[in-house]
């Protein structure tokens, strides 16, 4: 194999390599330059062409206009919108013109022109000039709406309150919800006639068929404790309640209860579960449980036996194992005990859960479900807030899109709402929000 020479480099090489490369890179990183600058001038030339142009059709195109509407006579002419007069005037500010040169320009009179000046601070739908506003946005009263709603409902944040009105026929972005409840600024005295209705509601519960069920304490005006014994210790009537809550898996439904004096043993939740499966008319495949006491012995496992149910059990320590009979309990704590004085008598404690129960399935919205409520899930019933929706921007296109659930335009657009407020059994804490016409 031949061996491999390397060819002879000159004298001085090793002294002037590094300069030369660095000579060699600035050289060309200039000619880079150069070239980009050329081709820059001659790219921004040819735009200028372009400009000129299009500015030279655009001249002609509005000389023959104006030459046709010069034609007519000044009666003739059809009158400029309020928006289009601001527009004008804002023409008018831009260019320098005086009054004289701006009626010249679009073929109105002078003195037309100073009246505009004169009444351009006038306010209201009458209003001789008019600023344009985005085809977006609303009016104030569903500004009103909504604070109003805050102030009836406040323990409702920003989705909760988006989705209740997206069920009531008004769609509103959870954003744009958020907005108005920061706004600071006062209600337009118009926005205050609107009339918040406040009546009564009746219905009726619906139970599942899948459940998850738990043990959770609901304490009384007492509280769980009084500093003398015995009663420092248990957690019993009428220090407090102890309820048993079960849960459709599916479509989070309330499927039944139980309020208990002390705390219930595994007899007392069987009998529970038994009546709530008359009431349901149907046996759940599978029940799933922390693992209590009342749970977790042989008694429940052939109870579940004798009727074909499938125990689950969530794992020990373990948080969320029941998550979804877990957040019905907290939802049921902030939304309606510690709204209410709890009472001492078992038969009061039972119509204020039933109730709470009944505006949960039927009316409440779950974020879980995409503001739908349980019983439209359950029974596969179409949502509310995919019905069409109520239009308030009289501006807003036909085929524009709105918050989601995105849905169709309910009548015509551009329409005045009012607020009606009514509560599940007369109970201030369980509120069922509808929007009327008030045209």
């Amino acid at each position: 194999m031949p061996s491999q020479r390397s060819a002879p480099l000159p004298r001085g090489w090793s002294k002037h390599v590094k300069s030369g490369l660095l000579h060699a890179i600035s050289l060309a990183a200039m000619a880079l330059t150069v070239a980009r600058s050329r081709y820059a001038r001659w790219r921004l030339q040819a735009e200028l062409e372009r400009a000129k142009g299009e500015i030279a059709l655009l001249k002609e195109e509005l000389a023959i206009k104006d030459a046709r509407w010069g034609r007519l006579p000044s009666r003739r002419r059809p009158h400029f919108t309020p928006i289009q007069r601001m527009r004008i005037l804002q023409v008018k500010a831009a260019r320098g013109w005086s009054c004289e040169q701006a009626a010249e320009a679009f073929m109105i009179d002078e003195e037309t022109m100073r009246s505009w000046l004169r009444r351009i601070d006038e306010e209201g739908e009458n209003a001789l000039i008019q600023i344009s506003e985005p085809v977006n946005k609303f009016p104030d009263f569903v500004r009103y709406l909504v604070k109003q709603l805050k102030v009836l409902l406040p323990t409702m944040g920003k989705a909760r309150i988006a989705q209740i009105l997206a069920r009531a026929g008004l769609h509103l972005g959870v954003t744009t919800v958020g907005r108005i409840l920061r706004e600071t600024e006062p209600m337009p005295e118009d926005t205050a006639t609107l009339a918040v209705i406040d009546t009564r509601l009746f219905t009726a519960r619906h139970p599942g068929e899948v459940w998850h069920v738990d043990l959770t304490s609901v304490p009384t005006g007492p509280s769980f404790w009084v500093p003398w014994v015995p009663f420092a210790l248990p957690q019993s009537w009428p220090f407090c309640w102890w309820i048993a809550v079960g849960v459709d898996h599916f479509s989070r439904a309330v499927v039944g209860f139980a309020v208990f004096y002390n705390h219930p043993t595994s007899g007392d939740i069987q009998r529970y579960l038994g009546r709530a499966i008359r009431n349901a008319s149907c046996s759940p495949k599978y029940i799933i449980t922390d693992r209590g006491r009342q749970f977790w012995c042989d008694s429940f496992k052939r109870w579940c036996h004798r009727r074909a149910i499938h125990p689950r059990f969530g794992a020990v320590g373990k948080q969320g194992s029941i998550a979804t009979v877990e957040r019905f309990i907290r939802s049921t704590k902030n939304e309606c005990t510690r709204h209410i004085l709890v009472p001492l008598q078992l038969q009061s404690m039972r119509r204020g859960l039933g109730a709470y129960a009944t505006w949960y399935n039927e009316h409440r919205p779950n974020q879980a479900l995409g503001g739908r409520t349980p019983r439209e899930v359950y029974g596969d019933i179409r949502p509310a807030n995919a019905r069409p929706r109520f239009e308030p921007r009289k501006n807003w296109p036909a085929t524009g899109s709105c918050a989601a659930p995105q849905t169709g335009i309910r009548g015509a657009r551009g329409v005045r709402l009012s607020l009606v407020v009514q509560y599940v059994e007369g109970r201030r804490h369980l509120p069922v929000v509808e929007l009327r016409n008030a045209a």
